[in-house]
């Protein structure tokens, strides 16, 4: 009887492992054939959609890359992009960082309700108060022109990567707080009796230790930002000013009636590679910062 159970166990590990690895594939094909693809329409020229779009590239067109870039403006947009990204991570690492360290390793009068706050702001979905952003920016910018003769809220990079570092702030505190919370205290008791101040402790001990964690929350931010479009379309509204997910919807509108299909699938990569490249450079780092208490709060 024994060795039958322990066959049948045997048997349906196998089954399970075949099972998983049978759905892992599937998964790879779902993602990795629309990407291969969008690359390969990328290089084509124009008249290659026409006879068979699913067909292999005759060769390499990199014209099409030129025009999105100059033509479609996707240079300017990816500047931009650049722009509010590289600001809102920065923004939200200075403020996310010292929050979470303090609301995970120490206890002070009000910490509870703080917390409270900060998890109750995972369960807004910052694209349904759009509108109330919008409002509140704009009534600033009316208080704007009586002092300065000019709006400075709306149509201001700055500020969209305010508001983006903003609505981020709960995820990013809950991920670093649950990793600062798996933490030995005896790093800190040290660091003390060193004569570190709390703030020499939290940049020179705790930071160091939390890589891992934190090129989580720069990949996980990153991704969001640079793809975000209803926040963005809504708060920028002078053409100069978009950023490329913007940029490429209003490219593929416009390229729906001259059928530059090739240039539209070169925007479309230009806006996928930074992720790519962020992603395949940070993996190792990525995976660390998921199983070594990233997410453990």
């Amino acid at each position: 009887m024994n060795n039958n159970n322990l066959t049948h166990h045997g048997a349906g590990d196998k089954l399970y492992k075949v099972l998983i690895y049978v759905v892992l594939i599937l998964l790879a094909i779902i993602i990795i054939v629309p990407v291969a693809w969008a690359f390969m329409a990328s290089i084509k020229q124009n008249v290659e959609f026409y006879a068979n779009p699913w067909a292999l590239p005759k060769g390499i067109y990199l014209q099409n890359f030129a025009d999105a870039w100059q033509k479609a403006k996707m240079g300017s947009y990816m500047f931009n992009s650049v722009i509010v990204t590289v600001i809102a991570i920065a923004l939200l690492l200075v403020i996310a960082l010292p929050a979470a360290y303090v609301l995970a390793r120490y206890k002070f009068k009000g910490s509870v309700i703080l917390n409270l706050m900060f998890m109750a702001g995972l369960f807004i979905n910052v694209n349904y108060i759009v509108v109330p952003i919008f409002l509140m920016l704009n009534n600033g910018d009316k208080v704007a022109r009586n002092l300065f003769g000019q709006p400075i809220l709306l149509n201001n990079l700055f500020i969209l990567a305010l508001v983006y570092a903003a609505m981020a702030l709960p995820f990013t505190i809950y991920l670093l707080g649950g990793y600062f919370k798996s933490l030995p205290r005896e790093f800190e008791e040290a660091a003390s009796v060193d004569g570190a101040s709390y703030f020499r402790t939290m940049v020179q001990v705790i930071m160091p230790m939390a890589k891992p964690s934190i090129v989580t929350v720069i990949l996980f931010n990153f991704l969001s930002f640079w793809n975000e479009y209803i926040i963005s379309m809504t708060l920028l509204t002078k053409p100069g000013l978009r950023t490329l997910p913007v940029g490429l919807m209003n490219l593929m509108a416009a390229q729906k009636s001259a059928v530059e299909y090739g240039q539209m699938y070169a925007g479309l990569v230009i806006v996928m590679l930074p992720t790519l490249i962020l992603y395949m450079l940070v993996q190792k780092k990525l995976t660390q910062g998921m199983t070594m208490g990233g997410l453990k709060g």
